[in-house]
């Protein structure tokens, strides 16, 4: 199976005897590329055990409401921003009603209320039950909060009776949650658009051996034109020098300095739909380049520094018809600085991020703040290129609403 699913799924599995089928589910959706926590209600475990599923997806699995293993005791928080899609399977008549009623009264009720991820049942009960006028009114009720239902399929029932409410069979799950996939990346596909970003640090020479430079990996960068990659934009990288692996179908403009940098930038910039600024470029650069490695000939050195030219700004200006995107790499103040940034530079959408202390640069996680005029939005710390795809999806509304 192709990785058609390359996100963060949580798997619930509330109580029927159909649990047994979630272990083939589990495994199916790591075949497609998922990486899968499972969350079980007390009802679940009575048909199967936990231990099953820690082995099958290489993770704890959850069942606590308050776990005081977890960022302060609350699992459910830390689940739910971790996840990118929720699909319970299977979902009794019970999970139903209380979803569809806010009622969050343990970990699975809870988790689905307190996270933003897509949510995907798999009904499974008794035919009778699903047809109860107030199964049907649940059923309805949750629809209209665009939930996804699969299922239930008709068939021989575990009570010997026929009819609706077979939990849908794993891999006819799977391939549910891939057509969904599917028709979201139609939606926010970028074919025919040329997206153009800038890449990494820049190196300002000191000497033939030192320069000045940056802790910038290029990771977010390169995780974000492949999510563009992946929604079908032409990709242009203007790239710093990082040692991430050159993604496949991407092309790539490998410069060294930000007056490099900057020169090609605006060359690609002629051809791009959308411009997104992910380099850390170096504000200054020396005013003059020793020829010569320079020798120690006492205790201080001085350098002096010219202000290089501001790539995102020159784009920005230059280009007005680019949906222009820059970053806000910050120690303090991130959003008021992103704010002015946005404002100051004429930009369409600009994504801040804390930097320092062992967050944002050379890290494989991130946490970013998307702001642009009238609103923001914050997606919690993850890894980055799930924040990649994520992000990008948002871009791609914002211009084509602009």
């Amino acid at each position: 199976m192709t990785k058609q699913l390359n996100k963060n799924i949580v798997v619930g599995i509330s109580g029927g005897i159909a649990a047994y089928k979630s272990a083939t589910l589990v495994r199916e959706l790591i075949k497609a590329g998922a990486k899968v926590r499972v969350c079980m209600t007390n009802a679940a475990t009575q048909f199967i055990t936990p231990l099953t599923f820690q082995a099958l997806s290489g993770n704890p699995v959850h069942t606590d409401l308050l776990d005081n293993r977890a960022e302060a005791a609350m699992g459910h928080i830390e689940l739910a921003r971790w996840a990118e899609l929720i699909i319970i399977a299977p979902a009794s008549a019970d999970i139903m009603a209380r979803l569809a009623h806010g009622i969050a009264n343990d970990l699975l009720s809870t988790l689905c209320l307190a996270s933003e991820a897509s949510l995907h049942l798999a009904p499974a009960m008794n035919h009778i039950m699903w047809t109860n006028a107030a199964t049907q009114a649940n059923l309805q009720t949750l629809r209209q909060r665009d939930i996804k239902i699969h299922g239930p399929a008709i068939g021989e029932q575990a009570c010997g009776e026929t009819g609706a409410g077979r939990m849908l069979e794993p891999d006819a799950i799977v391939a549910k949650l891939v057509e969904n996939q599917a028709t979201l990346n139609k939606t926010l596909s970028l074919q025919g658009k040329h997206v153009l970003l800038t890449a990494g640090p820049t190196r300002e020479a000191i000497d033939p051996v030192r320069y000045i430079s940056n802790r910038s990996s290029g990771k977010m960068g390169y995780s974000i034109a492949i999510a563009a990659r992946d929604l079908g934009a032409m990709v242009t990288i203007v790239s710093g020098p990082v040692t991430v692996p050159t993604p496949k179908n991407i092309d790539i403009i490998k410069v060294e300095s930000a007056a490099e940098m900057h020169s090609a930038t605006l060359a690609a910039a002629k051809s791009a739909d959308i411009f997104i600024a992910t380099a850390a470029v170096s504000d200054f650069s020396t005013k003059d380049i020793f020829s010569k490695k320079i020798k120690k000939t006492g205790e201080y050195l001085r350098l002096q520094l010219k202000q290089n030219a501001d790539i995102l700004s020159d784009v920005s200006h230059q280009f007005s018809h680019l949906f222009t995107v820059g970053f806000a790499a910050e120690t303090h103040n991130v959003i008021k600085y992103a704010r002015g940034k946005l404002k100051r530079k004429k930009l369409d959408l600009i994504v801040a991020n804390p930097v320092g202390e062992g967050k944002g640069f050379d890290q494989d996680t991130n946490q970013l703040e998307i702001i642009w005029h009238d609103g923001q939005l914050s997606l919690p710390e993850k890894e980055k290129q799930t924040l990649a795809h994520e992000l990008i999806a948002i871009i791609v509304k914002r211009y084509f609403q602009s």
